[in-house]
């Protein structure tokens, strides 16, 4: 656990539903809610008069919008995680929450224990997307593409090196640099090497644009 807790502002508009994500989150060790905001121009607000480590952010917010909130937190403070919580998942969403720059996406009706895991990751400097959304984006470009065979798919170019595939496929399942580094026995400083490499050979900004990128392209396999 870390030595200090993940400071969130968690931003709902359902009072309920706030009431009952504050309770449970602030039963597990080391994630503090600092503040909560029920609508995005607070959020920002709050954002610019206190530190957090991560912003649990409603898509579905009343004013500006859980997206235009996102993408205006993330033009402000870049490198401050949003993790996007939603009762949708419909395809669109996916891409306009990607284009925003939020680094996770979880449906509402998740389990506790994905959430927090969840906020965690991206508070290290993972991203997490729900196994819905995984299934929304590879269905999506799969119907895009309009070819239903797989091998001609994975004949397209891949830069990407064996090693830099594993290490983007544990990206996509939401792993930090150092459960990376544990998992392939190599340093974390090693790990961040070939992640620079993947965006750069991606040509993206972030690992959650190249995790969409690489599931477009076909470039990684073994998510469900």
């Amino acid at each position: 656990m870390p030595s200090t807790p993940i400071k969130i502002l968690l931003v709902e508009d359902d009072e309920l539903f706030r009431l009952g994500l504050h309770v449970r989150l602030q039963q597990e060790t080391g994630l503090e809610i600092i503040a909560e905001a029920e609508d995005g121009e607070t959020a920002i607000e709050l954002i610019n008069q206190k530190s957090f480590d991560v912003v649990l952010l409603d898509v579905g917010l009343p004013g500006i919008g859980g997206i235009e909130a996102c993408r205006q937190i993330k033009q402000q403070n870049p490198q401050l995680p949003v993790l996007v919580l939603t009762s949708h998942s419909q395809k669109s969403l996916i891409a306009q929450l990607i284009e925003a720059g939020a680094q996770g996406y979880c449906l509402k009706g998740v389990a506790a224990e994905k959430l927090v895991l969840a906020l965690r990751s991206v508070a290290a400097g993972a991203s997490w997307w729900d196994e819905t959304a995984t299934k929304e984006i590879r269905s999506t470009f799969a119907s895009d593409l309009g070819e239903p065979n797989s091998e001609n798919i994975s004949k397209l170019s891949n830069p990407l090196t064996q090693r830099e595939q594993e290490i983007l496929l544990l990206l996509a399942a939401g792993k930090t640099n150092q459960e990376i580094a544990l998992a392939l026995y190599i340093t974390p400083g090693t790990v961040r090497v070939h992640v620079h490499a993947i965006l750069q050979k991606l040509e993206v900004r972030d690992r959650a644009q190249a995790v969409v990128v690489a599931l477009q392209k076909s470039l990684i396999k073994g998510l469900v």
